[in-house]
């Protein structure tokens, strides 16, 4: 009896407005709680939202154009030679977004490329796939994956240069220019040193 009594004098002791403070103060963490899982929820929609539609970037090559290309000999093996070849091609639209076809016909130094590269854009993970085509050798190339930021493209693939796998980048600078600038290169050390091997500078032709 004498416990029961004494758990009641203790319960009676309690205040009350303590009692309302503690549950408002649950609730408030509660809320703040909710809010911030709503708050990341909303930053990563509006960030998904915000990824660039890419699917324009190679829209500036449309149409004619006059090239000279400058092409290292036997790459990877410490050769400094160098040809000139001097060309033509054209760029057409495939779909109304996010595909075209390139081709060029080059000549110089005993040299004749007859080339196209196809390139489709994949809305899902916002990159291109850059396609490269000889008609000499007649297969196309594993493409080149990359995007575009702030006007400079990076496109990256492996092929296999001298019988090793290398790294290739794809390098387009000046795309929104009447003067495009491209330049190719290998790594055989895993990206820590790149050697160029290619370098397109193309002249608009006016239709």
């Amino acid at each position: 009896m004498s416990n029961f009594r004494a758990r009641n004098d203790l319960k009676n002791q309690i205040p009350w407005r303590l009692v309302v403070g503690v549950l408002i103060f649950a609730a408030t963490l509660l809320s703040f709680s909710s809010f911030g899982v709503a708050q990341s929820n909303s930053d990563a929609t509006k960030a998904k939202v915000e990824e660039r539609d890419g699917s324009h970037d190679f829209d500036p090559l449309f149409g004619k154009w006059k090239f000279h290309l400058k092409r290292r000999l036997n790459p990877l093996t410490g050769s400094n030679k160098w040809i000139d070849l001097e060309g033509t091609g054209e760029c057409h639209k495939i779909w109304e977004s996010g595909s075209n076809i390139d081709q060029v016909n080059l000549d110089g130094g005993g040299t004749h490329i007859e080339g196209l590269t196809l390139r489709t854009y994949n809305p899902q993970t916002h990159e291109w796939n850059l396609y490269w085509a000889n008609r000499k050798i007649g297969h196309v190339d594993v493409p080149q994956i990359g995007k575009f930021k702030d006007g400079h493209g990076e496109f990256y693939g492996l092929d296999t240069i001298n019988n090793k796998t290398v790294i290739v980048k794809f390098d387009w600078t000046a795309l929104n220019t009447n003067s495009p600038h491209f330049e190719q290169s290998f790594s055989d050390d895993g990206g820590k040193t790149w050697e160029v091997n290619w370098i397109t500078d193309q002249v608009r032709v006016k239709e």
